[in-house]
């Protein structure tokens, strides 16, 4: 089952689960763009766009997601903003996207949900410009790290929503033009992280 079907079942209620138990984490996680001007940026799996209020002024925004239901929302949500976005359909995993186009590109709860993390880490990557960054909040084990409960649950949960046994380490060694600026806490013990990359 693709994941543009559950996604359709939760775009009507996503908000209600998501935006204030993670606007907090999202504001900290766009801080570490500081305040660009000019710049091109990808919103790569933007969803209902609950990014968009938080987002630095006086750039070219561009978001893409799997599902048509969520990128409706997020429309909804530029248009109320008055915030000038592109929104397409399309997987980021396999993005129909030039090379290195954009100087940063914003993964919030992305990696974690597709079914080939570090295909998307590639695609960022792919598109980003030399020096660009890429800016990730999401859930992942560390290497190592035996979790049996998250590991067992991984699998059912992916099919609904999100998965819960990626290490992200693993991904980040497939896409070796990534190098970590910055990998902090951001909740549940370190369960979710801010994580910084930067393109080589």
């Amino acid at each position: 089952m693709s994941l543009r079907t559950p996604y359709t079942l939760w775009s009507g209620i996503y908000d209600l689960g998501v935006e204030r138990s993670t606007e907090d984490l999202r504001r900290r996680s766009l801080a570490l763009l500081g305040q660009p001007r000019g710049q091109r940026i990808l919103l790569a799996g933007i969803g209902t766009g609950l990014d968009l209020a938080l987002l630095p002024s006086d750039n070219d925004y561009f978001g893409i997601d799997l599902t048509p239901a969520m990128l409706r929302h997020a429309e909804q949500r530029a248009q109320h903003l008055g915030l000038e976005i592109e929104l397409r359909v399309g997987d980021v995993q396999a993005m129909e996207l030039a090379d290195a186009q954009f100087d940063a590109v914003i993964m919030h709860l992305i990696l974690a949900v597709v079914p080939d993390t570090a295909a998307a880490l590639r695609e960022a990557a792919r598109v980003l410009r030399p020096g660009g960054r890429i800016l990730i909040l999401d859930k992942f084990l560390r290497p190592g790290q035996s979790a049996p409960l998250r590991r067992f649950a991984s699998p059912l949960l992916a099919r609904l929503a999100s998965r819960t046994d990626v290490v992200f380490e693993d991904a980040l060694a497939k896409v070796p033009d990534l190098h970590v600026l910055e990998d902090r806490p951001a909740m549940a013990n370190g369960w979710f992280r801010h994580i910084l990359l930067e393109k080589s």
